[in-house]
């Protein structure tokens, strides 16, 4: 009995210690939600002196062509005849836009769908933005011989319109913003936005009505400052939010680079498509070029500080009096993982699940199931209904039928559980007699065990067994976008935060407390001691723990206590 006291306590503080290691590696990889207080008017153009982003120089550029430019910087030429805004505001129903008039730049993206903080629909959450506090915005334009984005400045296009929305009956809706080069080149720049989609097409049309050629490479990039999010807590555990870079290769299709990373050692490389992305907790914001040619890819820290991630295409060549285009997919929204991997390979692989991947996403699809009707399985899917619709329920169903698929294996160590109690009074015997002598008590309750027949680590590998399953759906539940502000029952309005009443975490440990009265104390004082703080130490824990998580946990410890309770039984009768 000691032997498997042993195991169970060592099998139990090592989940206790690494649910608390990835929490921490969790909170450290992920940033916590920046929650606005008020509703502030576009922000003033940020001069030079106080933001200056560093721009990439295509395949076939020299280092000549490596440009300082500031957000707030327009060429002279494009100044002559410029309009008096500086930002048109775009909105649909699944994003609210702001494009700066200076390079087209995307300078803010709020998005409605997704509240700022539960209880006020008045202030959707903003993943982009730039202002006095925080700086976070995705940049694209033309380098190279031609292009427009150089070291004398970025240049200021004319909009027909300074705001658009997407009507009812729409479906799509183009912003082009233009711009007439000295050398009679007509830029568009193109948005494209679709309903019901995060993703942005990002398009230039290149009409050279000049007599040489146009020749210039696009660039994407996402800008970050090192600042905080704005309401960020450091999360629940007193941890500072992190936020990191991501990128797809053919040679690895998904790599994530930290901010420290990049300024040790920037990352330089190129592959065919491919996709740069920010991410952070819950949102993801991505460039995507054209999958059919090659692109290089860069991180590293500028001059001023920022955190840039970029891309750049090859060299695109438009003769006299004909037209080119080329652009790229820029994605900012939620981590839907079946969104994501639908836009671009290895794009899904930005809701992490770590090293058990290959349990956590059956794990997910099946609460995806029940919660929504809808089964993805390995890029198929099917329609089976509405679901339910509920979160916290679809938690409980896929809690019950992972304990179904355990439910022998649970058994086997449930009987070796109440066997071992059987044997207690004659271990309690052995060790009046052999206390003393260590070897000979420890031979005497070796054979004891053979001659009842028990195993006395029975009782312990199949709950180690178990353990992955149940990390699995521990960082199912961190990762998961779709349990953000989704609401279970009664108090309960947020299964990603933690339980604001802690009723759940105190259930959870008086259901251990129910659970260790099914087993007798241990002989050692020392063992019965710790055994009987271990309901306290969890409760703890898990006081700081997403509702959701709580709430499996609650609901497996009640059905273990109910199985455990009726095979004990059963053999205390057939005894």
């Amino acid at each position: 009995m000691d032997i498997q006291r042993n195991l169970l306590i060592a099998a139990l503080v090592l989940v206790s210690v690494m649910l608390l290691t990835e929490w921490v590696k969790f909170r450290d990889a992920h940033p916590a939600v920046a929650v606005a207080t008020s509703r502030q008017a576009p922000a003033t153009p940020v001069s030079n002196s106080a933001q200056s982003f560093e721009l990439p120089a295509p395949q076939s550029a020299s280092g000549a062509d490596l440009p300082q430019v500031g957000v707030g910087q327009s060429s002279t030429a494009a100044a002559v005849s410029a309009p008096t805004q500086d930002r048109i505001r775009v909105s649909t129903d699944t994003l609210i836009v702001e494009i700066s008039l200076v390079g087209g730049d995307i300078t803010s993206v709020e998005l409605p769908r997704h509240l700022a903080e539960l209880g006020n629909s008045s202030i959707p959450f903003q993943l982009l933005e730039q202002g006095a506090e925080r700086s976070y915005i995705a940049q694209s334009g033309l380098i190279g011989p031609n292009g427009t984005d150089t070291s004398a400045g970025r240049p200021r296009f004319r909009s027909k319109v300074s705001d658009a929305a997407m009507l009812p009956d729409q479906n799509e809706l183009l912003v082009d913003l233009s711009y007439e080069t000295p050398d009679a080149v007509t830029i568009t720049k193109r948005f494209h936005f679709t309903r019901g989609e995060y993703l942005v097409g990002v398009e230039y049309l290149i009409a050279n009505h000049g007599s040489q050629n146009w020749q210039a490479a696009l660039f994407g990039q996402l800008v970050r400052d090192n600042n905080p999010d704005p309401g960020a807590n450091g999360g629940s555990l007193g941890i500072k939010p992190f936020i990191g870079f991501a990128t797809h290769t053919t040679e690895e299709p998904y790599h994530k680079f930290t901010f420290k990373k990049i300024e040790e050692t920037p990352y330089q490389g190129k592959t065919m498509g491919g996709w740069i992305a920010l991410v952070q907790h819950y949102f993801i914001s991505a460039w995507i070029p054209d999958a059919g040619q090659e692109n290089s890819y860069e991180m590293l820290k500028s001059s001023t500080s920022q955190n840039i991630g970029r891309f750049t295409t090859p060299t695109l060549s438009v003769a006299p009096n004909t037209s080119g285009s080329f652009g790229a997919g820029f994605y900012a929204g939620p981590k839907d993982q079946y969104r994501l991997r639908d836009i671009s390979p290895g794009l899904d692989l930005t809701v992490d699940y770590g090293w058990l991947w290959w349990i956590a996403q059956p794990l997910f699809a099946l609460l995806y199931f029940f919660a929504t009707g809808q089964l993805h399985i390995a890029g198929w899917e099917m329609s089976l209904g509405t679901g339910i619709g509920n979160w916290g329920v679809a938690i409980i169903l896929l809690t019950v039928l992972v304990k179904l698929a355990f439910f022998h294996l649970s058994a086997t160590s449930y009987k070796s559980m109440a066997k071992m109690r059987k044997l207690q009074p004659k271990m309690l015997e052995l060790k009046e007699r052999f206390g003393e002598d260590r070897q000979k008590l420890s031979q005497e309750t070796m054979d004891l065990y053979r001659k009842e027949k028990v195993n006395p680590l029975g009782g312990c590998l199949p709950i180690l067994i178990q353990m992955p399953v149940f990390l699995s759906l521990y960082w199912v539940l961190l990762e998961s976008v779709e349990l953000r502000h989704a609401p279970f029952m009664a108090w309960i309005h947020d299964l990603s935060v933690m339980d604001p009443y802690y009723v759940l975490p105190l259930l959870m440990g008086a259901s251990m407390f129910f659970q260790q009265k099914l087993n007798p104390a241990p002989p050692d004082p020392i063992q019965a001691k710790v055994f009987q703080f271990m309901p306290i130490i969890f409760t703890v824990f898990f006081l700081f723990f997403p509702a959701g998580l709580v709430l499996y946990w609650l609901v497996n410890n009640v059905l273990s206590i109910t199985q455990q309770w009726i095979i004990t039984r059963q053999i205390e009768r057939m005894s």
